[in-house]
């Protein structure tokens, strides 16, 4: 019958066993033809185990510490900043020029991804390919739909992170021209958001 590992993969069953198998080979090591010094190997290996990972637990405590401090650091900062710049906004002799040159001034929202559809564009090529364009806007990317031939309805065709999509499936019909439509729904953080795009229809070249 087959046996698993004697070695443990968790890091603390594993210095237990060790543990054990040091006060094993210190009594049992001569029976089995150990030399003293295999024993004392033994023993500085197993010492060397408990020190690595106990600077490893310590290492791990202050890494958390140290990001926990610095994202209290930056939530105070942003507290203080935030205050300030509306101080600095409130002021009669505020400009949007100032604004920029202190970086304050934000960047224009250029979708409200809610309430957003994209638009595809189109162009067929020969053998049936189709290159799909469509700008992201600030999503990561769209899932593309399409029907053809006779079917009736949109079912998921892939999703693209960046423009253009090629659709190089082959025709329905071998050397025919084919009559395509495509729609696309804006992702987010692997989501569908937003409004469906509207229906695009092309018809690919043979």
């Amino acid at each position: 019958m087959a046996k698993r590992d004697y070695l443990k993969h968790n890091e603390a069953a594993n210095i237990l066993w060790h543990d054990q198998f040091k006060i094993g080979v210190t009594a049992q090591g001569p029976n089995v033809g150990l030399a003293s010094a295999d024993i004392t190997t033994v023993t500085t290996l197993n010492t060397e185990l408990h020190t690595t990972a106990t600077a490893a637990t310590t290492a791990v405590a202050n890494a958390q510490q140290a990001v926990a401090t610095k994202d209290a650091t930056r939530k105070k900062v942003d507290l203080a900043t935030r205050a300030l710049v509306r101080r600095i906004k409130a002021h009669p002799s505020y400009t949007t020029a100032i604004g920029a040159q202190l970086g304050i001034e934000g960047p224009d929202v250029a979708v409200d991804l809610s309430e957003a559809k994209p638009t595809l564009t189109a162009t067929p090529q020969m053998s049936g390919l189709v290159v799909i364009d469509f700008v992201k806007d600030q999503s990561d990317g769209v899932n593309l739909y399409s029907r053809r031939g006779a079917e009736t309805a949109f079912t998921f065709l892939a999703r693209d992170t960046a423009s253009p999509y090629i659709d190089n499936r082959l025709p329905l019909v071998a050397g025919q021209p084919e009559r395509r439509h495509y729609m696309a729904m804006y992702v987010l953080d692997d989501d569908e958001v937003g409004l469906p795009g509207d229906e695009l229809a092309v018809t690919t070249l043979p």
